[in-house]
């Protein structure tokens, strides 16, 4: 019983940490290119799939053009390599604005 007791106890004082352990944000829109560079091809993939969404999502867009979505990762990639202290995002944003 008394297990069970110390048991309960520990779980209890531990819950509250790994609850908050589990939440992160992220300003998605101060990630600078260096860092979209740097960062692992999994990880680079997610990051242009949301970016992606976010500003489909602004242009009313509902279908996924998948070489589209292609070859504007690839031209992202392309300038983010010269431009790597710019923010993606504030790119992105200019080159949204420019159609």
């Amino acid at each position: 019983m008394k297990k069970l007791i110390f048991a309960v106890a520990l779980a209890g004082a531990l819950a509250p940490s790994l609850a908050q352990a589990q939440t992160l944000k992220i300003d998605m829109s101060k990630i600078t290119c260096g860092e979209a560079l740097a960062m692992p091809a999994d990880l680079q993939s997610d990051f242009a799939a949301f970016m992606s969404g976010f500003f489909a999502q602004k242009s009313g867009r509902t279908f996924i053009d998948v070489e589209l979505f292609q070859k504007n990762v690839a031209s992202v990639l392309d300038w983010c390599a010269s431009n790597k202290n710019e923010a993606v995002f504030a790119g992105l944003e200019r080159a949204y604005m420019k159609k």
